[in-house]
């Protein structure tokens, strides 16, 4: 038996967009507003621009290897190195930074939203092209033609 495709709903997509803009934007929000020095403004800016990257790369070599496509063991374990160090970095930068705690959870927080909505776009893209290859096939009828 066969697992059915199915499309996700737009609400869901909807909701991996929001919670990818809304924590990006707010933490960038914040970084734009934070006294802090230009320097550690682009420490954390890298931080969440790196993070992303490592969540979406792991996303999709976790997908990849689901769907039958080689991936790597070096390339699987850089990711999530990547994201493991970027978790820290933040978790390192935080802990040492001059922030009242409720600034740290924020960052913290949104940064989290961010890779989460991050791997759920990503999650969803490769979702609706896949159901939209299988669709096309079924509506042409087997032979391909319509």
């Amino acid at each position: 038996m066969t697992p059915q495709l199915q499309r996700p709903t737009g609400a869901f997509v909807g909701a991996s967009w929001a919670a990818l803009f809304l924590g990006a934007g707010v933490y960038l929000f914040g970084l734009w507003n934070a006294n802090m020095q230009l320097n550690e403004k682009g420490y954390y800016f890298t931080l969440l621009m790196y993070g992303l990257f490592a969540a979406v790369s792991l996303q999709k070599s976790v997908r990849d290897k689901l769907e039958g496509v080689k991936v790597s063991g070096i390339y699987f374990g850089l990711c999530w190195l990547s994201l493991g160090i970027a978790v820290l970095l933040l978790a390192v930068g935080l802990w040492n930074a001059t922030l009242a705690s409720s600034e740290k959870g924020f960052y913290a927080m949104a940064f989290l939203l961010s890779l989460f909505g991050s791997v759920a776009v990503q999650k969803n893209t490769r979702d609706i092209a896949l159901f939209n290859e299988n669709a096309a096939p079924a509506a042409m009828g087997q032979d391909g033609a319509a």
